[in-house]
């Protein structure tokens, strides 16, 4: 895709930090700490960035702050919907195992829908991190990134919150579930 539609119109970016804006004021806890302010500032320096946001949010992601790494300088927005994001469902792993099907394939995959859309697949650890700010996919679950040595072997992890406790679970790198999608992480 060329740099061209991976640019919002002022309009479109403007309605998109509307929408940020209000959901990181009302959800305080998440970011502790930051302004609103400095993280608009470091978006609009990074145009890219803003498309990609505005893809999180367009897929039902609605991403949100989560924090400030000191290490890369970067805040990092994750997908902070109450299950994962409706746009981004009924799709198996990766290109591998959607080219693995002979039949009845679903749409797309988690890993290149990820790199379209400019964001990261959430890991296991991040997305035991997100848990901390509230109970996430209690009715769905999210592929996260599976190691190689899984992913070898035809595998591949996803997540969900049942009873309080977050679960990791394989499946074949192929399957794919109307309730199962993927939680994308930005750093900006």
């Amino acid at each position: 895709m060329d740099n061209q539609k991976r640019e919002l119109s002022l309009e479109q970016r403007d309605k998109l930090f509307n929408v940020l804006k209000a959901r990181f004021l009302k959800n305080m806890k998440r970011h502790k700490g930051l302004e609103w302010d400095e993280i608009k500032l470091m978006l609009e320096a990074n145009p890219e960035k803003i498309w990609s946001l505005n893809e999180m949010e367009r897929t039902g992601g609605e991403p949100d702050v989560i924090k400030f790494d000191n290490n890369t300088n970067e805040y990092v927005f994750v997908d902070c919907s109450d299950e994962t994001p409706k746009g981004r469902r009924s799709i198996c792993y990766d290109r591998e195992a959607l080219d693995s099907r002979k039949e009845h394939k679903p749409e797309n995959n988690a890993i290149d829908m990820a790199i379209e859309m400019g964001i990261e697949i959430l890991t296991e650890e991040q997305y035991r991190k997100l848990q901390e700010f509230g109970k996430y996919d209690a009715k769905t679950s999210s592929w996260v990134k599976t190691p190689d040595n899984i992913r070898k072997l035809g595998g591949a992890i996803f997540c969900d919150n049942r009873f309080d406790t977050v679960f990791v679970y394989h499946n074949g790198a192929e399957s794919y579930y109307a309730s199962r999608g993927f939680r994308g992480l930005l750093r900006v």
